[in-house]
């Protein structure tokens, strides 16, 4: 059993360096007015919403029929598609198609589900070469971190931290921080793999079951080359990016790139429907716990994210604490809720890192009630008995207090007045969870109820309020 990842404490490297902290909470709260913006200009864009919520949770509820009819529709474009049941059979049908040809070098574009099933190493160990293409994914590689981000692997980095990075790894200037001399580093770096590799991989952010088509949605034009210059093309998918028709296409794709970063649409959004002349393409139909999650009644909605991120770019916890403290493959609110699917005991933590203040909702372009499975799952690991001695014990007294309000007005007052006295250890301990990241804010010098009583009590007995 692994043990479970303590999502507070690997924050507080990244919260001690308030350089990085400061950047990626601007950096995110940008992209989330951005969002917000994008969204305004498209009148129907809540029925858009509803619909595509509507559409997964239709496809969700058919999933078999979907995923045959897609099968059958590749199979006749001549692809061949492969099923695996979880990640070692994924890996296990990647390293053999490519050790039949021989082939140790692979070039990828960005696919979270690749990072799920931890396909880079288990290939690796076995002598083939991986090449991460997407910009991000290639810069956590070479700084041998995981994804930081669903959308921007490396968003958590400075350019100066990429200028440093690309020096030690490619003899580059260390003191060049422009943005588009360090993509020419990686492009130089990166482009002759593309013509020596004999095999690229793509994920899919949609597949239609209609035509039998992948849609790759990327900024980089990376995944066009991964699946078009080698002569043998391999798709990973996960069995929920499955979508009906090309015409329920066309609402994610109005919701992918505005909710994501607030453009209208991302650089490149391309179908592959078959090979090319002369080349193979394998598509490979990914489970992976995402049949168990189907059958979870109070978790299945989580099978309708599309991968935008909006919930990570709009979570407080999230801003200030980075992707990579939450220890897992998918992080933020989404990861929240994913995660224990996959192991409970491991990632028991992670409920506890949320202020469950919907916010992740309001924004999730399919409408999963991201918040409240959150709060479900604290329920889960209370069922499981996966909540640590100490904070069972504040939540129950919690619980009493917030149950009696005359309790509550008499803690909050004494709370508020033995705050000024007490010594710094008395506030800052081991029992103080909240306290161990952040300093315990000064306390009003009068309590809402006491204003209340002051200004408003004798005119809402008036009838006046």
């Amino acid at each position: 059993m692994s043990a479970p990842v303590d999502q507070a404490k690997n924050a507080e490297k990244f919260l001690a360096d308030t350089v990085h902290e400061q950047r990626l909470d601007k950096l995110l709260w940008a992209m989330r007015m951005r969002r917000d913006a994008a969204a305004r200009q498209v009148p129907e864009w809540e029925e858009l919403r509803t619909l595509a919520s509507e559409i997964k949770e239709h496809t969700l509820s058919n999933l078999s029929q979907y995923l045959i009819e897609f099968e059958t529709k590749a199979t006749a474009n001549g692809v061949i598609v492969h099923w695996a049941r979880d990640a070692h059979e994924h890996n296990q049908i990647v390293y053999n198609l490519l050790a039949e040809q021989g082939i140790d070098l692979l070039v990828k574009s960005k696919s979270m589900l690749t990072e799920e099933c931890e396909m880079r190493p288990f290939l690796e160990r076995r002598g083939i070469r991986v090449t991460e293409t997407d910009l991000g994914e290639r810069i956590q590689q070479l700084d041998n971190q995981p994804p930081g981000h669903i959308v921007g692997p490396a968003i958590h980095k400075t350019n100066k931290d990429v200028a440093v990075l690309f020096s030690k790894k490619y003899g580059s200037d260390p003191y060049n921080e422009d943005t588009a001399y360090l993509a020419g580093v990686m492009r130089e770096n990166t482009r002759p793999d593309f013509l020596k590799a004999h095999a690229g991989m793509t994920g899919a952010n949609f597949v239609v079951a209609e035509t039998g088509a992948i849609v790759v949605a990327t900024n980089e034009g990376n995944a066009d080359l991964s699946a078009n210059t080698p002569p043998l093309h391999i798709c990973s998918v996960g069995i929920e990016k499955i979508i009906p028709t090309t015409e329920s296409l066309a609402v994610f794709i109005r919701l992918l790139a505005r909710s994501a970063t607030g453009d209208t649409i991302t650089q490149y959004t391309s179908m592959f429907r078959g090979p090319r002349k002369g080349a193979a393409m394998h598509v490979i139909l990914v489970d992976n716990g995402r049949s168990a999650r189907l059958g979870m009644k109070r978790f299945w909605h989580s099978l309708k994210c599309i991968r935008c991120a909006a919930c990570m770019n709009t979570c407080p916890v999230y801003r200030r604490s980075g992707g990579l403290s939450y220890g897992s493959t998918y992080m933020g609110p989404i990861g929240i809720i994913l995660m224990p699917t996959f192991e409970v005991h491991k990632y028991n933590e992670l409920p506890f890192a949320s202020t469950l203040n919907g916010s992740c909702s309001n924004v999730c372009p399919v409408k999963i009630d991201i918040h409240e499975q959150i709060y479900v799952w604290r329920e889960v690991m209370e069922e499981h008995d996966q909540i640590q001695v100490v904070k069972k014990e504040a939540m129950r007294v919690a619980d009493k207090v917030l149950s009696h309000p005359a309790l509550y007005q008499i803690a909050t007052t004494t709370l508020s007045a033995a705050l000024e006295v007490l010594p710094h250890f008395a506030v800052y301990n081991r029992l103080n969870a909240w306290g161990k990241h952040r300093d315990v804010p000064e306390a009003a010098r009068e309590t809402f109820h006491e204003w209340y009583r002051n200004n408003r009590a004798d005119a809402n007995e008036g009838g006046k309020l």
